[in-house]
């Protein structure tokens, strides 16, 4: 029952946060007011900005910033204990993620939809403007190259997932363009679409069906991570009420279905026991992992920093403040939809967090298969996935799919479809996190272009202009800034991994280069929005206590861990630095760290200028 109360009282604690702190936060502090134009509604140009409806933003906006974050970040930092790492998804998602999200989606709906980073320019200063968006470039650029291979590789592992993945792509476009012309409501058409998308999992890996999913599965790397960058193409220069909106709400219905289905599964585990086993008994559910350093210390990266740099999403995103400001500010029809959207979904995401960590440390235990295809229970079960970090590195995504299949399979659905549900979750993330990523990019792509290049005419509907009569100016326009963003991705994801011969088998890894460096990068990105933020307060007087400690801690700790990875894993050895190619590794992790300490050098700077003297309203010139 240990394991039923931790997900009982993770549920009430944010339900209970939602309606005190975020309410607080809204009304006392923000002070957010339905009267106020929306950017959505005073820009709307029918491509980008395009009044919603709340619950269809609310989709978009969980299922972007969820990406397989707090899946794998979660299922992997419970080596260091189950404890921690609930402490830190409930209160950093509490009093850090929830506050930055919010904040960042607050901030660009009253700058008529910029991006943290535009905004910075004018509350921080010029330079931080361009800081901001070159780490923004490099860490999308990160997200674009890497997402393909994990999406790929989901594909891989569970086959049954990809054809309910693929067949919701024209269904989502059918929707939205019907919607779009008839003005009808969004969600009877959406269950419809979810109801075959169930189906499809059902009944889509048998005879000839399972045949091609078989072979997708087989796909070489880089053919997958080629269509699935020419998908977040489309998707990002596609109006958002064609495909982003209707997929992305689609998704979010079955991924909280399927969360629903999980924690009733849990819930039946915990009354009844796991699946049965050969023997016809039932294992008990139980947590079998230890509470605190549940691996072997010695193969343990340092706690501090490293398990608040693993779980991201769960608990703190930066690239969540991207989502906020970069195209959830731009849908959203009132002021006081961003609480729900902005606040809540970060809340849901934690939910999800606390969801993973039981699935490895309790679901594990109802039965894995071990080696030698003998089902394993109780604590040979964890140490099975769980036998050091190098195992648990390969193992974790895996291990919550088997975690969270063992909850599944207590309600009585069989092991294959139980494995199909979590595979097409798993994958489902991973899509509307890379395609949102892709439209994210166009936008930072378009305000460097603004920036850089001359000859400034035409008001275009993002940036404010459009930049003519130069040989780069293709790059401020959508389908430019979109190619360009999707070709430095490609080049980097082309590669192999460090070490590995270049072959067409090989090929398409290469973002796995940079992975190492993406957990502080993206912490990071995180703490210098909380500097945008804490300015914009500042200029304004109002209270800054609960943004000054989560940006001071979100600044700190990804320093201290791209330090370490740089100077002591990294750079440790120079000759098999250079020889493995982390150079590559070097550059971007050194780029951001400047970047960091530059940035926050200039906010310094600014500080004492900014006491209660408001910085120029957007657009303005």
């Amino acid at each position: 029952m240990q394991t039923l109360a931790i997900a009982l009282g993770a549920f009430v604690l944010y339900l209970v946060a939602y309606h005190t702190y975020g309410r607080w936060l809204a009304r006392k502090i923000f002070k957010l007011d339905p009267a106020r134009v929306a950017p959505s509604v005073e820009l709307e140009d029918g491509t980008d900005f395009v009044p919603t409806a709340k619950s269809v933003v609310f989709g978009h906006h969980f299922t972007s910033i969820a990406g397989t974050g707090p899946i794998v970040g979660p299922a992997l930092a419970v080596m260091w204990g189950w404890l921690p790492a609930l402490l830190w998804v409930l209160f950093g998602s509490i009093f850090i993620g929830a506050v930055h999200d919010f904040a960042s989606l607050v901030i660009s709906m009253r700058n008529r939809g910029q991006t943290v980073g535009d905004i910075a320019g004018r509350v921080v200063g010029p330079r931080a403007r361009l800081l901001f968006l070159g780490i923004l470039f490099l860490a999308l650029t990160v997200v674009l190259a890497i997402f393909g291979v994990v999406i790929a590789k989901v594909f891989a592992m569970f086959p049954s997932s990809i054809l309910p993945c693929l067949v919701q792509i024209p269904l989502a476009m059918g929707i939205g363009a019907l919607l779009h012309k008839k003005g009808a409501n969004i969600l009877i058409p959406s269950l419809v679409v979810l109801a075959l998308m169930y189906l499809s999992v059902w009944f889509g890996d048998v005879g000839w069906l399972h045949a091609i999913n078989e072979s997708l599965s087989r796909l070489p790397l880089i053919v997958w991570v080629g269509f699935l960058l020419l998908y977040s193409y489309a998707a990002s220069v596609m109006p958002v009420w064609l495909l982003l909106q209707p997929r992305d709400y689609i998704n979010s219905l079955q991924l909280l279905s399927a969360l629903g289905l999980i924690v009733a599964g849990l819930v039946a585990a915990s009354f009844f026991g796991g699946p049965a086993l050969a023997d016809g008994s039932h294992a008990t559910l139980e947590i079998i992992a230890p509470a605190i350093d549940g691996g072997k210390a010695s193969s343990l990266p340092l706690m501090f920093p490293f398990l608040f740099i693993t779980i991201a999403c769960g608990a703190i995103s930066g690239f969540h403040c991207l989502v906020s400001s970069g195209t959830s500010s731009k849908q959203l029809k009132t002021e006081t939809d961003a609480t729900l959207v902005g606040f809540g979904s970060m809340l849901t995401e934690g939910f999800l967090a606390v969801i993973v960590i039981l699935a490895c440390v309790a679901g594990l235990s109802l039965g894995v298969k071990g080696p030698d295809g003998s089902v394993l229970t109780g604590s040979a079960a964890w140490a099975s996935k769980y036998a050091d970090w190098p195992t648990a590195e390969k193992g974790a995504l895996a291990a919550f799919v088997e975690g969270a299949g063992n909850f599944l399979r207590a309600l009585g659905i069989s092991a294959a479809a139980a494995t199909a549900l979590v595979g097409v979750l798993v994958a489902s993330f991973a899509a509307t996190t890379m395609d949102t990523a892709c439209r994210l990019q166009r936008y930072v792509i378009e305000e460097l272009a603004a920036t850089f290049l001359k000859h400034r005419a035409v008001t275009a509907p993002h940036t404010g202009v459009k930049v003519t009569g130069n040989p780069l100016s293709w790059l401020s326009h959508r389908h430019g800034a979109t190619l360009f963003g999707v070709t430095i991705a490609a080049i980097l994801a082309a590669a192999p991994r460090p070490g590995v011969p270049w072959s067409f088998e090989t090929a398409g890894q290469g973002g796995f280069i940079l992975w190492p460096l993406f957990g502080a990068m993206n912490q990071l990105l995180g703490g210098l929005a909380f500097i945008v933020i804490l300015f914009w307060m500042r200029r304004r007087r109002l209270p800054l206590w609960f943004v000054a400690v989560p940006a001071v801690f979100m600044l700190v700790l990804p320093a201290y861990a791209l330090c370490y990875q740089l100077f002591v894993q990294a750079l440790g050895s120079p000759v098999s630095w250079l020889a493995g190619g982390d150079w590559v590794l070097a550059f971007f992790g050194g780029a951001t760290l400047v970047i960091e300490i530059w940035m926050i050098v200039e906010a310094i700077k600014a500080w004492p200028l900014a006491d209660g003297v408001l910085e120029a309203p957007a657009g303005a010139s």
